[in-house]
């Protein structure tokens, strides 16, 4: 999933960037809350971009049934997975997989292929963060929130871990205290991140309604 790392991680390959452009051009961009580690909205070969809103993970963007994205990205891996039978530890492979099927949404084999990799390089908090974000749209909120915090133990200011925690701690969790601390030591740590209107949008948010509450 690693970028000079600015807000993500993940590297581009053809093969990744050929099944989103089918993507984009079959059914538009979606937009959403979530920011995977500075790839799409982001300049950068390793950039991040953002991906579908929590409330719709899982969704196939419209126009594109869950099979179709599969067999795209299947299609997109074939080349690859030959390429990884000879070479079953390249990590570089393991995580051109693993974006390619995250990106199709296809998060149980984008899961499997970041797990492979972390096997390798358990210090790769990007690719970590993607994993758990991937938990998350699988419904796994509680794997999630430990693999975000198992990222922060060896880059514990990556502004995307934080950013995604503090959405999942939010919506899962409905812990808006922890979810502002996150944003909180972001917006300290990382002033200048891309997403920054964004974070602050949450916060306001989040403290809105924290104010709205009976007895506040």
């Amino acid at each position: 999933m690693k970028p000079t790392k600015q807000i993500s991680a993940l590297q581009w390959t053809r093969e990744r960037a050929a099944l989103l452009a089918l993507v984009c051009l079959t059914v538009g961009i979606v937009g959403g809350w979530w920011i995977r580690g500075l790839r799409g909205p982001a300049a950068a070969a390793k950039a991040s971009a953002p991906i579908a809103a929590p409330q719709q993970a899982g969704a196939a963007p419209q126009g594109l049934t869950p099979e179709r994205m599969k067999a795209m990205a299947d299609e997109q891996a074939a080349p690859l997975l030959a390429k990884l039978k000879a070479d079953p530890l390249n990590p570089d492979l393991l995580s051109s997989l693993g974006n390619l099927y995250y990106d199709a949404q296809q998060y149980p084999q984008a899961v499997d292929y970041y797990g492979r990799l972390l096997k390798i390089k358990p210090a790769e908090a990007s690719v970590r963060t993607d994993m758990a974000t991937a938990y998350w749209y699988m419904g796994n909120g509680d794997t999630a929130l430990a693999e975000f915090d198992k990222a922060l133990t060896y880059m514990p200011n990556n502004p995307n871990t934080l950013f995604n925690r503090g959405l999942v701690r939010w919506k899962a969790k409905h812990d808006a205290a922890g979810a502002v601390a996150d944003w909180q030591k972001l917006l300290a740590t990382s002033p200048n991140w891309e997403g920054k209107d964004k974070v602050q949008q949450m916060l306001t948010e989040v403290q809105s309604q924290a104010g709205a509450r009976p007895g506040k």
